[in-house]
């Protein structure tokens, strides 16, 4: 697989100075660019105008102090500037890495907004929390009081890894189940490592598991533990299993080999990078090497697949979406980086169908945009006798997941499901109609960021607390 520029870790501005030869360590590369970064960082913050209306902060779905740990890191106050940030998100490094920024925070910069550009919130945001890691001020989580309640957390992705780190610091026992081998739900293996590197993941779930949070792997609830089993061994169950089930294509040819789904593809490349042995992986089913890639969809899931299967160096990578570029979900910045790394999308086209099997093209129809819905967004429409095939050695589908059905899955009949078959719960309280059981992040609001997923799982971890604590309080009368 290809190595990814060293300059990746660490870009905190848009203007890098000539890379040196640093090896294939991260630390030897800022070793060389220490210095360099600092400043840069430092430089990047001072242009906060801490503007009288923050709309950075009412912005991020965290309301992450930003204007205050911007000034702080330009004054080179770095420990109090990760403390602030601290504050607000449990895992600033992994937000800084990941967010879309450019639809949060820096997107509604007033800097930007005049046309000077950006400060670049999320890389200091990365910056000041790996500094903190490097030089140890990041603390072990100790709660004060330690309680008999205990918490039950099915899935450790953001939400629930959120969740377990503010349960544990108010003194709760927590138990987080688990169906893969690693946790870290998509943070682990839905997202590359070239975004987000697997050692930051691993690092905090490392943190939780140093200060007492325990993690039952490859437990599959439903079926090596039942739903009701859980509640009864535990005060409260959170509900944080995200949504995993991938939308599928339709037409002829949609079973073909070599039709593969974003989340098995990415997965495997995952796998691979933490050193597991994947057999699709070694023999091609999920590796893109010499192949002529196509994928399918436009959001940041797409954006993931073109620009891994880029990396593992196949010949040609395409990507195929029915909307234009300014109807496109997916992140504009992570679009730009795809095509500067040479991918080529292909716009107003959507598959109708596959060619062979193994499947050697996809059968593209072109589309125009109609007249805008109810919403102001306009419909594609199919123009006929404008269909073509685009050749493909491999095809990844990557449009969108949708939730498992988990009252059949758990033998759950109580719990409720909305129209698109998420968890029904308070958007407030978290809590769903079973007594002591709340649901948080994508199953309960449907796919989206992971910032969202950690923003529920806070609030969530802090209804739960109430709950136990009037609890406790009724048992004390």
């Amino acid at each position: 697989m290809a190595k990814e520029p060293m300059l990746k870790f660490v870009n905190v501005g848009r203007d890098m100075p000539e890379k040196r030869d640093a090896g294939d360590r991260k630390e030897d590369f800022l070793e060389i660019y220490g210095d360099f970064i600092s400043a840069k960082a430092e430089e990047q913050a001072s242009r906060c105008s801490q503007c009288g209306v923050p709309y950075c902060q009412s912005h991020c779905p965290l309301h992450n102090n930003i204007p205050d740990w911007l000034r702080l890191t330009a004054s080179g106050r770095l420990k109090e500037a990760y403390e602030l940030s601290q504050e607000t998100n449990a895992f600033p490094e992994i937000c800084g890495r990941i967010c879309p920024q450019d639809r949060l925070c820096e997107g509604n910069c007033v800097i930007e907004q005049s046309g000077h550009g950006t400060v670049t919130i999320g890389a200091v945001e990365k910056y000041i929390t790996d500094t903190a890691w490097e030089n140890g001020w990041v603390e072990g989580i100790k709660p004060h009081t330690e309680r008999t309640e205990s918490v039950g957390i099915i899935g450790s992705g953001p939400g629930g890894v959120a969740a377990a780190d503010r349960l544990r610091r108010a003194g709760l026992q927590v138990t987080v189940y688990e169906r893969s081998d690693r946790a870290g739900g998509l943070m682990t293996y839905g997202i590359p490592s070239f975004k987000l590197e697997k050692d930051v993941v691993m690092r905090r779930i490392d943190q939780l598991k140093e200060s007492g949070v325990e993690f039952v792997l490859n437990c599959n609830v439903g079926e090596d533990i039942s739903f009701d089993a859980l509640r009864e061994k535990h005060d409260a169950v959170l509900i944080a299993t995200g949504v995993y089930k991938s939308r599928d294509l339709q037409g002829p040819g949609a079973g073909s080999e070599g039709i593969v789904a974003a989340l098995d593809y990415l997965t495997a490349s995952n796998k691979v990078s933490f050193g597991d042995t994947v057999a699709e992986f070694d023999s091609g089913a999920l590796n893109a090497k010499g192949k002529k890639v196509v994928v399918i969809g436009g959001g940041d899931t797409a954006m993931d697949c073109v620009r891994t299967a880029i990396r593992q160096g196949a010949t040609s990578v395409k990507c195929l979406y029915r909307r234009d570029r300014a109807n496109m979900p997916g992140s504009q910045r992570e679009t730009q980086n795809a095509e500067e790394e040479g991918v080529e999308f292909v716009w107003l086209a959507a598959p109708k169908g596959f060619a062979g099997n193994p499947v050697t093209g996809v059968m593209v129809q072109k589309m125009r945009l109609g007249t805008p819905d109810a919403s102001g967004r306009q419909s594609p429409e199919v123009i006929e006798g404008a269909d073509y095939v685009e050749d493909a050695d491999l095809v990844i589908k990557a449009l969108g997941f949708e939730p498992e059905e988990l009252p059949k899955l758990w033998n759950a009949d109580g719990l409720e499901v909305t129209r698109w078959g998420t968890v029904l719960a308070d958007f407030k309280t978290h809590e769903t109609k079973l007594p002591g059981v709340y649901a948080c992040g994508d199953i309960q609001r449907g796919a989206s960021l992971v910032v969202w997923a950690i923003r529920d799982g806070r609030e969530a971890a802090d209804a739960i607390v109430e709950q136990v604590n009037a609890a406790a309080s009724v048992a004390a009368e």
